[in-house]
């Protein structure tokens, strides 16, 4: 009989592995460090997600159940891979609570870390209570509880939103894009004007990214029926004064300072590597690329191959990617391992 396949990570990606290694009868060990499954969308509590406008809770909680409830697949919550030796079809693998397995390859689902806006101080995340993230607003959003200023709880009457917070940035060693945070702005602030009719819903840009057919539907659909207003600006710092918090910068298409105040202030936060990413690639002899993702090692051989032959990784490990892609990247890569295991769908022997 044929091993498993070791599946590091229990958000999307890893869970459509699992799944589609279990849909043809292939068993798989599927390893998360965290308490449950579903990565980011169900730990960060995200509300409705994009394209689709379903609710996290129910469009991922349902592949978290799917997998659950699949007897090929043998889920490790609360656990990491401490030790992983050997070849393409017989590796030894050894988890940090003690057990052991032996595996035939290994898909790499372990996905990133939202940015920390500390190390943006300028724009008074951690000094202004008022001053959040937008990962903190879908957790309002998801919770029932609706948009309020977490100083006092009254509903905010001006919301500012600023983009590439953690992105775009040389000064702070984050110079790629982060791909999807344009179109969870615009989608934030959609739902914001939904709850808050009478709440006005401001987005600071640099260039609007709400790529492919997300332009209609979240950047002109933002404006034209919810009547959210960007503005093409640097910002140069968040101040307060009283309970308003001042946006300041400059207005780069007239080329004047601006001066704002607001109610609350959201960072719309990057997609860092998973900090976890230099001990996975020790563990697993595999190379990172110059800004700390997993590297790949061939985008036009085998899906998700590494610099290790028998490891792949899918994902958001890879680099920022949407949720949508990052399912169609995990089933795609579990196809790919049997292919390069050389055993036909169907086939476990």
């Amino acid at each position: 009989m044929s091993k498993p396949i070791l599946i590091v990570g229990g958000g999307p990606a890893g869970l459509a592995a699992a799944h589609s290694l279990g849909s043809i009868g292939r068993s798989s060990i599927l390893v998360e460090k965290e308490d449950r499954l579903g990565g980011a969308p169900i730990l960060s509590g995200y509300a409705k997600l994009v394209p689709t406008d379903e609710w996290a809770k129910d469009a991922i909680g349902g592949m978290v159940k799917r997998v659950a409830d699949d007897n090929s697949v043998q889920v490790q919550t609360g656990a990491t891979v401490t030790s992983f030796d050997g070849q393409p079809g017989n590796f030894n693998v050894e988890l940090s609570n003690g057990d052991k397995h032996e595996v035939e390859a290994a898909i790499i689902c372990s996905g990133f870390t939202h940015f920390d806006s500390v190390n943006k101080p300028e724009w008074g995340f951690g000094t202004y209570p008022n001053v959040v993230t937008t990962t903190q607003v879908e957790q309002m959003i998801s919770s029932g509880d609706g948009v309020r200023c977490p100083s006092d709880k009254r509903k905010p009457k001006r919301v500012a939103i600023l983009l590439c917070v953690g992105s775009r940035d040389r000064q702070i060693g984050r110079e790629w894009c982060s791909k999807i945070c344009c179109t969870v702005s615009s989608n934030i602030a959609m739902e914001i004007r939904e709850e808050l009719p009478d709440c006005h819903v401001y987005i600071y840009y640099m260039d609007i990214r709400t790529f492919g057919l997300y332009e209609t539907k979240y950047y002109w659909r933002s404006q034209e029926e919810f009547k959210v207003k960007y503005i093409k600006a640097r910002i140069a710092e968040v101040t307060a004064e009283g309970e308003k918090l001042i946006v300041k910068g400059e207005d780069t298409l007239v080329k004047r300072p601006i001066t704002i105040p607001f109610d609350m202030v959201v960072h719309a936060i990057g997609m860092d590597p998973n900090v976890d990413n230099p001990e996975i690639a020790a563990t697993f002899g595999i190379d990172l690329e110059e800004q700390g993702f997993v590297g790949v090692a061939n985008r036009y051989g085998a899906m998700g191959a590494t610099s290790r032959p028998g490891v792949y990784v899918a994902g958001a490990a890879t680099g920022p990617e949407t949720i949508d892609d990052s399912i169609a990247q995990g089933h795609a890569t579990a196809m790919a391992v049997l292919t390069d295991l050389k055993q036909p769908v169907g086939k476990t022997a």
